[in-house]
């Protein structure tokens, strides 16, 4: 199987973070990828404590964990202002990214990585190179499982 590069985020602010984040910026890194919406049960009791525990639990400079914000519902009510008080609220200290709008309701981001809503987790390699994607709930020994997995991996690229 040929692994093609991870699509590069599409994002129109962050937060978390004094300068934006780019995939290809991250080389030689595991990069997680959590998209969430602030308005979604499924993100807000599971994806988003998992995340924040991927982010604690990893070397951070090994493992480098981004929320991205993508809203495809419900847009009045998930602005930059609401974001900022949920990440608050709920102690989001990792990079948060919002995915920018698309033409239509799709985000530019959320329609790159063919997500079918949220929560998807994103792992990506060292390389760059997407490796799993999931829809809805992952159990935690498997995320860290998959994580250590592409730990393992050589950083080189010609390995």
């Amino acid at each position: 199987m040929t692994l093609s590069p991870a699509p590069e985020l599409v994002t129109s602010m962050w937060f978390n973070t004094k300068a934006p984040v780019s995939l290809t910026g991250l080389a030689g890194k595991v990069v997680v990828l959590s998209a969430f919406q602030m308005l979604c049960p499924g993100c807000v009791e599971y994806a988003i404590p998992q995340t924040q525990e991927i982010y604690d639990t990893f070397p951070r400079d090994q493992v480098v964990v981004i929320g991205i914000h993508t809203v495809f519902e419900h847009h009045e009510a998930m602005g930059p202002a609401s974001l900022a008080a949920f990440l608050k609220e709920y102690r989001i200290l990792f990079p948060v990214a919002v995915d920018e709008k698309g033409k239509g309701a799709i985000p530019k981001t959320m329609a790159a990585y063919a997500m079918q809503g949220t929560p998807t987790l994103i792992l990506v390699d060292r390389q760059g190179r997407r490796r799993a994607q999931h829809f809805g709930q992952i159990s935690n020994m498997r995320v860290g499982a998959e994580i250590a997995t592409l730990m393992a991996e050589p950083a080189d690229t010609h390995a």
